[in-house]
């Protein structure tokens, strides 16, 4: 029989690997054809930073880093470049989280949005010195809005629908 917490841990990768494929499935599906409007958020981001910093046992490198290079792919952008700034952020979030655990939210927040824009940054760098095609930069500021927006919900959500939460000094000691 399998151990419970491993259970548990292979449940929350199960989740969150069927979560980023329906974002992704969603992001392209063909909505509106032709139209450009405003940036939406980048769900898929602020869903991982929130389990990361939750329940980072559930979120391994190797899935973060699987499930951006698959959007990757499927979104045409240059291969690899997003999924590696998001697994240096992951990281970066993760061995802080012993530390940003006992903080109130609104902390968190602030420090999720800055390392967001901070990511969105550092990728329109790398893509102006390779002299890639880049997204105007309005887009990049609305759509770093609309995420630093979501995350709240994005984390009520998870709290709500899938009981993700941070984890106790007793749940962390395991």
């Amino acid at each position: 029989m399998i151990e419970r917490a491993t259970q548990r841990r292979l449940i929350g990768q199960s989740v969150y690997a069927g979560l980023v494929l329906l974002l992704l499935f969603l992001r392209l599906l063909p909505l509106h054809p032709g139209r450009t409007g405003w940036p939406g958020p980048e769900l898929t981001l602020a869903l991982t930073f929130a389990w990361v910093l939750r329940r980072p046992e559930q979120v391994p490198v190797l899935l973060i880093a699987a499930a951006f290079l698959l959007q990757d792919i499927m979104l045409l952008w240059p291969f690899g470049l997003w999924a590696a700034v998001v697994v240096m952020a992951t990281e970066a979030a993760r061995l802080r989280e012993v530390r940003w655990r006992e903080q109130p939210f609104v902390v968190e927040w602030l420090r999720v949005s800055l390392l967001i824009a901070a990511m969105m940054l550092g990728y329109r760098i790398v893509l102006g010195l390779f002299l890639l095609p880049m997204p105007p930069l309005g887009q990049v500021v609305l759509s770093w809005l609309a995420t630093a927006a979501a995350y709240p919900l994005v984390v009520l959500a998870g709290h709500w629908l899938l009981g993700l939460r941070r984890a106790t000094p007793a749940e962390a000691e395991r």
